[in-house]
């Protein structure tokens, strides 16, 4: 596995994307001998069968839109609820310790 096989076939599939093409491990693999690039067999494929269906063009349009915000409020949400049976916890703690004197 290595990293440049990787590169030239990412390159190849934004190149096909950018142009409006179909992506298909033919035309990745044509791209990639175009540039001189030897690559393993299973790439062009691998690739092809992974963007199947995938809207590049908008997947990279939208790398940091808004992708991390809906579980770093999901989460800041769900701390709420915890601060509470905490809250509710030291009340209890308290209102023990008191009957205890």
């Amino acid at each position: 596995m290595s990293i440049s096989d990787e590169l030239a076939c990412t390159y190849a599939a934004l190149m096909l994307a950018d142009d409006g093409v179909a992506i298909t491990a033919e035309k990745i693999q044509t791209i990639v001998k175009a540039a001189n690039v030897d690559v393993e067999a299973y790439w062009p494929g691998l690739f092809a069968k992974a963007l199947d269906g995938v809207d590049i063009k908008e997947l990279v349009s939208n790398v940091g839109s808004g992708a991390g915000a809906a579980p770093a409020a999901g989460a800041a949400a769900g701390d709420a609820p915890a601060e509470e049976k905490k809250e509710e916890k030291k009340e209890e703690s308290e209102s023990e310790e008191d009957d205890d004197m």
